[in-house]
């Protein structure tokens, strides 16, 4: 069991010491005693949580990446920044906690992943390479506000400075992103990435024109449908995609838009249609991917939503957890389910400031 869940529990032995060596109270405490977890989170949940974070440091590769191939490929980068965001959910850093080290080398991986354009990527995504790059600025935005090293901090606002340059370089004229660089293409999941990675950039003190944000806002806009919903692609028509919507929510939410009447509807849309019950199918088999934006903007929305859909969830994930700690994710494969389950299951820590209510 982890030291945070030891120390919440009043166990451990700084605070046993500490405890000792205070003088006796006249009278008795009348306060009730801490929780040992976080709400929601269970003793099996806690145990669940520590299953799927050993996976993940047992199944780090020595270069520091996370390179588990599913059905759709390796994608080195893009489950390095994963993993490594379930990892920060633990409040581990690069120097603090018991996956310092795990972190570290992923951030490594991460900077040595930048190429001469600023693109994060390695060769093995190259025809996916701005998911990546998306998740590649969320891991290490959130990781830049941890660092303590001065030289470390300078390298990675370098990083995301070059990589927020290609970022803005590659966005087509509608205002979104679409899978390589510079293509001149769009479509709303890719944009997602840009739009969250670029705002926890922003939120660590890294600079993001202005004109970036608001053009991929308003691809966002251009991407509702009547019902509510996101569609594929901006002014593309169709049918509203479950779990593209829940995305774009949490990227209204980010940028502090709560009141935004069309984050609203899509809000409504999602609750209607996106359950722990939901079956992959009618997510077009993206579950994990649609759970790991929906449980952020359920988060979010406040205690009555967020009690509401966590525990269904939670129990879904813990029945579904293999015998070694990890969760397959959708057609991607293990690292990506477990990084994911992690991150759900980690929330209500509230340890990512992206995440934070």
């Amino acid at each position: 069991m982890s030291h945070r869940y030891r120390c919440l529990a009043s166990v451990c032995a700084f605070c046993t010491v500490h405890a000792v060596i205070q003088p006796a109270a006249s009278q008795p405490s009348t306060d009730a005693p801490p929780p040992l977890f976080a709400k929601h989170i269970t003793p099996a949940t806690a145990e669940a949580i520590e299953k799927g974070l050993s996976y993940l440091a047992r199944n780090q590769a020595r270069d520091g990446s996370w390179r588990n191939a599913g059905a759709l490929g390796a994608y080195p980068v893009s489950m390095t920044s994963l993993a490594g965001l379930a990892l920060l959910g633990d409040g581990n850093t690069t120097t603090q906690g018991r996956y310092a080290e795990q972190v570290d080398r992923a951030a490594r991986f991460l900077l040595r992943s930048r190429q001469p354009s600023g693109l994060i990527s390695r060769p093995e995504e190259e025809a996916r390479s701005m998911y990546g790059h998306g998740f590649a600025l969320l891991f290490l935005g959130e990781l830049l506000g941890m660092e303590e090293d001065a030289r470390r901090m300078k390298e990675i606002q370098d990083t995301l400075s070059a990589a927020i340059e290609l970022t803005g370089r590659s966005q087509s004229r509608a205002g979104g992103w679409i899978y390589t660089p510079d293509s001149g293409g769009d479509e709303g999941s890719v944009t997602i990435t840009q739009v969250q990675g670029l705002r926890a950039c922003r939120n660590a003190g890294v600079a993001v024109p202005r004109d970036i944000v608001q053009k991929a806002m308003k691809y966002l806009e251009d991407s509702v449908l009547p019902d509510g919903g996101i569609a594929y692609r901006a002014g593309m028509g169709g049918n509203s995609r479950p779990p593209i919507t829940a995305a774009a929510v949490a990227c209204w939410f980010n940028a502090g838009q709560y009141d935004n009447p069309l984050a609203k509807a899509a809000l409504e849309y999602c609750r209607e249609r996106i359950t722990a019950e939901t079956s992959p199918l009618e997510l077009g088999g993206h579950y994990y991917y649609a759970h790991l934006y929906m449980a952020q903007i359920m988060y979010l929305s406040g205690n009555e939503d967020w009690d509401r859909y966590f525990p269904p969830l939670r129990d879904t994930l813990l029945k579904i957890q293999n015998r070694d700690g990890s969760w397959r994710g959708d057609q991607v494969g293990q690292v990506y389910g477990t990084a994911i389950a992690l991150i759900i299951l980690q929330l209500p820590y509230n340890q990512l400031p992206i995440f934070q209510r």
